[in-house]
C-alpha cells in the first residue's frame, strides 16, 4: 500500500479497515463456532451461563452485521462515484503479494 490508488479520492479511507475487519471477524466467527458448540453442550445445565454464551454469540453476530452494512455503504459510495477499485486495493485486504511473478498460469 505504498502507492496511492488512482481513484483514491473516491474510495473512503475507512473502507479498507471495515473490509479487513469483516474478513477477519467472519473467519473468527466460523472458527469460534467449533469451540462454542461443545461449550454450549457442557454449559446447558447452567441456564445463566448458557444465556451469557448466547449473548456473546449474538453480539459477535451483530458486530459482523454492522460491518457488513458499513462495507455495503462504502462500496455503494465507490459505485456511485463511477470508479473502479483497483486490483491492488483488493490484494491489500487479503494480503496477496503484489510482485510481478504472481501472475496466473493462464496469462
Amino acid at each position: 500500500m505504498t502507492e496511492k490508488y488512482q481513484a483514491g479520492h473516491a474510495i473512503p479511507r475507512w473502507l479498507h479497515f471495515v473490509m479487513a475487519a469483516d474478513r477477519a471477524g467472519s473467519a473468527a466467527y466460523v472458527g469460534a463456532g467449533f469451540f462454542f458448540a461443545p461449550v454450549l453442550a457442557i454449559a446447558s445445565p447452567w441456564p445463566a451461563l448458557t444465556a451469557a454464551l448466547w449473548i456473546v454469540i449474538a453480539l459477535a453476530g451483530l458486530w459482523l452485521g454492522l460491518l457488513g452494512i458499513a462495507m455495503a455503504t462504502g462500496l455503494a459510495i465507490v459505485l456511485r462515484s463511477n470508479t473502479e477499485i483497483p486490483e491492488d486495493y483488493w490484494r491489500s485486504i487479503i494480503d496477496y503479494p503484489t510482485g510481478r511473478g504472481n501472475r496466473p498460469a493462464s496469462v
